[in-house]
């Protein structure tokens, strides 16, 4: 794999550099000294990338310099804000966040290091999750007077459950990496170091896929998922149709019986 061009749009501070991959695009959260802290300008500059994924990149990579993913919000931005105020900051976060979950191609997130706070919350609006050994789960609001406000209390629940989220939230407990993959925080657990290849290979390899079988996987399926179950079979049907209909699964089914046809008459 040929080393990724290194590009900046716009759209992104200075705190989130962009690196392409051929049809993947890798975002890395730069800002190591304060373990990738977020601050506004970082939320902000997210949202608006999701918002206009770039033309022609199939899939994204979210990953972060340094030892730690996401340490959470910055608090040394934080200022004696009224009431009302919190309420829209809140929401700022929850529609930035809420780019990435209407985002048009998947979200690979590569984990190490703290993640906890507003980094697991930035982590579960991501779509796969690969933690690598150094990575712990936090909620620490509970300690410090505050509570989420990223979208927490609606994503990790579930992921994990009300009442996993409750402990956390209460006790200041953490999850490691293995912890974290057993109950739902991560898809994969790799190797020190591994992370980003990972990541890599299977964001190439959703990539590869139809972005229309994409979609439907990323913004049917949630949907199914949550519905009643006579709705959600007729949502499927109506996306299988879609899918099943369109010019490239007829090509691809197409490739695919010919290759099978020429096996077996090898």
């Amino acid at each position: 794999m040929t080393e990724p061009a290194t590009t900046q749009p716009s759209a992104l501070p200075q705190t989130v550099r962009r690196r392409s991959d051929g049809p993947v695009d890798i975002l890395e959260l730069a800002r190591p000294d304060k373990r990738n802290a977020l601050d506004d300008e970082t939320v902000l500059g997210l949202g608006a990338y999701f918002r206009a994924v770039p033309e022609g990149v199939r899939a994204v990579v979210l990953a972060a310099e340094g030892r730690h993913f996401c340490a959470g919000l910055d608090l040394n931005t934080m200022d004696e804000s009224s009431v009302f105020e919190g309420v829209l900051h809140s929401r700022m976060w929850h529609g930035a966040l809420g780019a990435l979950i209407a985002s048009p191609v998947p979200i690979f997130s590569v984990l190490k290091g703290a993640v906890i706070g507003g980094g697991l919350e930035l982590a579960s609006a991501t779509h796969v999750r690969v933690a690598e050994p150094s990575t712990f789960y936090a909620l620490p609001e509970g300690q410090r007077g505050l509570f989420v406000g990223g979208g927490a209390s609606v994503r990790l629940p579930r992921l994990i459950g009300a009442a996993r989220m409750t402990d956390m939230m209460l006790t200041g407990r953490r999850y490691d990496a293995v912890e974290g993959e057993q109950i739902g925080l991560s898809q994969y657990v790799v190797e020190d170091g591994n992370g980003l290849p990972t990541a890599l290979e299977l964001a190439h390899r959703a990539a590869a896929n139809s972005p229309i079988t994409n979609y439907g996987i990323l913004h049917v399926l949630p949907r199914t998922a949550e519905a009643n179950p006579h709705e959600g079979y007729l949502i499927e049907s109506l996306m299988a149709g879609i899918a099943s209909g369109s010019d490239e699964a007829k090509s691809r089914m197409r490739a695919f019986l010919d290759r099978d046809t020429a096996g077996a008459r090898a």
